[in-house]
């Protein structure tokens, strides 16, 4: 099912396709607008969780002072939002029991 070790959209829809028994078409829908739906609460400042998988987390970072490591030159780092993810205990769980 899934492609080279990363597990895509396609890969998601076929799985509902699968186990649930939607069409691809329907299947591939659901996928986009779950995405879709995380990404505009993300990009509204809200953090994302799904309850035994984790959570997406969006920090502020403030400006810092960075050095070129080529050139040893300070410089600075603009202010910036980003996005963490902390995955559950029960994910955490799941990863090390392989």
């Amino acid at each position: 099912m899934m492609t080279g070790g990363t597990l895509t959209r396609a890969d998601l829809a076929e799985a509902l396709h699968h186990e649930v028994g939607l069409s691809r078409t329907d299947s591939s829908q659901l996928v986009e607008q779950i995405l879709d739906e995380m990404c505009d609460a993300l990009a509204r400042g809200e953090n994302v969780k799904i309850s035994g998988f984790g959570t997406f987390v969006l920090r502020d970072k403030g400006e810092r002072i960075g050095r070129n490591p080529k050139t040893g030159i300070e410089v600075p780092i603009a202010p910036r939002r980003v996005l963490t993810f902390r995955a559950s205990q029960m994910m955490r769980d799941r990863i090390i029991a392989g």
